[in-house]
């Protein structure tokens, strides 16, 4: 097991990034929220914020419009070095955490599915416990989100386009996961410590 940076940002996606109006889509961050904690469960994650308002995440299972895919992107994750390839890339707009992921993770090195292992573990602050997220899978970007990187949302030339989403792929996008095997809420801040290299049970 080898610590791989320490939680950065924790945010909640109130409805879906992806608008679609007509015959047209788009993406929207503006349904981003960053809370001050999560509540991790095997069925996705929950933010609350500073005045103690709960907002499910749109990827959690009791979400009234779910994006959950049996149980496979209840949490998503992200690495802030993947921030910095993208700003060197495609621009300054894209911030830490426009990507949508829930926890987004302080490191000074890129990291794809097979750098992660099969699982990661998070220790809890200042408890010492740890969650486990496994069933680790990459977040495959969308054209709407690929636009919106590389052209501010407006149209790109196929070759263009077929590049952006290459170099959006792989996990530069991000990871989805679940939680492992709890049942009780974890409750998860930024500081809270990640660990890679983790074999399954």
């Amino acid at each position: 097991m080898r610590e791989i940076g320490q939680i950065s940002l924790i945010q909640v996606q109130r409805s879906s990034l992806k608008v679609e109006r007509g015959t047209e889509s788009y993406y929207d961050p503006t349904p981003l929220i960053v809370v001050e904690h999560l509540l991790l469960l095997p069925q996705g994650v929950i933010g609350v914020t500073t005045d103690g308002s709960q907002i499910m995440d749109i990827h959690h299972e009791y979400h009234p419009n779910s994006h959950n895919h049996k149980g496979v992107n209840g949490v998503s994750i992200g690495f802030t070095n993947h921030y910095r390839s993208m700003r060197s890339k495609l621009g300054e707009h894209l911030v830490d955490g426009i990507a949508g992921e829930n926890i987004l993770v302080e490191s000074s090195t890129s990291h794809s599915l097979a750098d992660l292992g099969e699982r990661l573990a998070i220790q809890i602050q200042p408890t010492g416990r740890y969650i486990y997220l496994s069933d680790l899978k990459v977040a495959t970007p969308c054209v709407e989100f690929s636009l919106f990187t590389a052209n501010h949302g407006m149209p790109l030339p196929a070759a263009q386009l077929k590049e952006t989403l290459r170099f959006l792929d792989s996990g530069t996008r991000g990871f989805y996961a679940r939680v492992e095997g709890r049942q009780d809420n974890v409750t998860l801040r930024v500081g809270d410590k990640v660990f890679a290299g983790m074999k399954s049970n």
